[in-house]
């Protein structure tokens, strides 16, 4: 969001995309086993999950919200936005939270993640992590 509000002077626009769950990567080797078996991503046998639903994605379909975000008609002018499924995703409104983070099957972002004045905080704290 704040790399959006920087950037939109001159053109750049940004967004936040979430891919989904994608196992075969390779990231999944910085986690616990027993961590990617309670998430649902794999099954007993260690296989991956698919079930794009629950956001557990093959690497093409979790490449897609990031391809429609730089492709997309529906976004000209638009920018920190957040997306997933080739969407704009909803706000998860305080009667739906607990649901979400439950891991029940909705879309949505917590406001907090949304918020200019968060946004902003963490660009610079992230400046200073790195020294600029």
């Amino acid at each position: 969001m704040e790399l959006d509000r920087r950037g939109q002077g001159e053109g750049v626009r940004a967004f936040s995309v979430h891919p989904g769950t994608i196992i075969d990567t390779g990231l999944a080797k910085h986690l616990p086993a027993e961590a990617i078996r309670a998430a649902g991503a794999v099954d007993a046998e260690g296989r991956p999950v698919r079930d794009a639903a629950r956001q557990l994605k093959t690497v093409p379909q979790g490449a897609a919200t990031g391809v429609w975000c730089a492709t997309s008609p529906r976004l000209a002018g638009l920018g920190g936005v957040y997306c997933e499924n080739s969407d704009i995703s909803p706000l998860v409104t305080s009667a739906g939270e607990a649901a979400w983070r439950a891991g029940a099957e909705i879309p949505g972002v917590l406001p907090y993640a949304v918020d200019p004045e968060v946004a902003a905080r963490l660009w610079d704290v992230s400046e200073r992590l790195i020294g600029a």
